[in-house]
């Protein structure tokens, strides 16, 4: 059984300096490096350096799987642009943790398999899939940390070890607005996570919509207007020279905030326990299942209508049907000689309907004796049951 492990690392506010670069490039000899990024795959071995320091000092997203199903994502933002305390209620051992470094905050996305778990060799990802995470999170959209917290009720649901006080004890965080509309970036970190889509369904009910992401350029450039003068040069000074954050999301963040329209927690919404979450959860999956079973149903009845209107086709046409099939004989090729065993399978389900069985025998005779010597189509006719009776 082969091993694959993926390790990728990307430098977004900043790339790394000529010492940095030294530094990673002495981790491995086969990485592909730059000063914004490093990418390697292990089909034996492991990574020699350290994911959590690398991301402390140079990196600002880390993706990490293997196929026997880890998986791991870090970002790391500025903590002026989402302090430790916005992120802290929704961390939840296994499935999400952050600790503040040098000014940042840096936030691990883990998924760990299941001993004795089918190993995923198709399941692949690239880091690109969840940078932007980092630009919602910064404008205020905390989403992604309800989604890992929702994980990590997921695979509770797994533990045989879980006590059911524990769930009516353990209380949701504050419920981001949107769940029921997540972005590209967010229902593939749902995925990374396996996040059971019914429990997602089931939060998503005290969400309230996402707020309109469209920007009143009016209104903005009447807030940016009002501010400091020494704070505007200074966001400048810093952009020109690239030794802070691209300003743009924390100022879009701040403006929403100030016209209390950021897509932040509601704190007027009851939070629910992770027992009522999970009962919720019981019954969209038992609705989902329902609407299933009703489906095939719909289906199975549509395919029998289908079925019965051929046949009644095939009923006021018989001869004609005798007639296409002693045709596609004659031509003495593989795919007529199936179309004429799947036409008399046809004619035989005509006439044993019709209560006419013996006449469709006598005619499956006349033909097995008038083209007895073609093996092939002998062979078909053996195959599909049209023998003597």
């Amino acid at each position: 059984m082969s091993e694959y492990q993926y390790y990728e690392f990307q430098a977004i506010d900043r790339p790394l300096t000529k010492d940095e670069l030294k530094q990673v490039q002495a981790l491995s000899s086969r990485a592909r490096i730059s000063a914004t990024h490093f990418v390697n795959e292990y089909h034996y071995g492991n990574f020699r350096g350290d994911e959590r320091k690398l991301m402390e000092q140079l990196y600002d997203a880390h993706l990490y799987f293997a196929n026997w199903g880890s998986r791991r994502l870090m970002l790391r933002l500025p903590t002026t642009l989402l302090p430790a305390r916005s992120a802290e209620p929704y961390c939840a051992e296994d499935a999400l943790t952050c600790w503040t470094r040098n000014g940042h905050l840096l936030l691990d996305f883990a998924y760990s398999a299941e001993d004795g778990g089918e190993w995923d060799f198709e399941t692949s990802f690239t880091l690109a899939s969840f940078t932007a995470l980092r630009t919602e999170l910064a404008a205020g959209d905390l989403r992604p940390l309800y989604l890992a917290w929702l994980s990590a009720l997921t695979r509770w649901e797994l533990e045989e070890d879980v006590e059911e006080d524990e769930y009516t004890s353990t209380i949701e965080p504050p419920v981001p607005a949107g769940l029921a509309q997540l972005t590209g970036p967010q229902q593939a970190l749902a995925d990374f996570l396996h996040l059971d889509p019914h429990l997602l369904t089931a939060a998503a009910r005290a969400s309230s919509a996402a707020p309109s992401q469209a920007i009143d350029k009016d209104a903005l450039t009447a807030w940016i207007r009002a501010l400091p003068q020494r704070e505007k040069d200074a966001l400048l000074l810093d952009a020109a020279l690239g030794t802070a954050p691209q300003p743009g999301p924390s100022l879009l963040a701040r403006h929403r905030a100030a016209s209390r329209g950021t897509a932040g927690p509601s704190t007027a919404t009851r939070r629910r326990s992770a027992a009522e979450i999970r009962d919720a959860a019981h019954q969209v999956r038992n609705e989902h299942t329902r609407q299933q079973e009703q489906a095939r149903a719909q289906a199975r009845r549509a395919q029998q209508r289908a079925r019965e209107n051929h046949l009644d086709r095939l009923a006021a046409n018989a001869e004609q049907a005798w007639q296409d099939i002693a045709h596609l004989i004659g031509q003495k090729q593989p795919g007529p000689y199936d179309a004429a065993v799947t036409l008399l399978k046809d004619l035989r389900e005509v006439h044993d309907r019709a209560g006419t069985p013996e006449e469709f025998a006598r005619r499956l005779h006349d033909l097995r004796e008038q083209h007895r010597g073609k093996s092939a189509l002998m062979r078909r006719f053996t195959n599909a049951g049209l023998t003597a009776r």
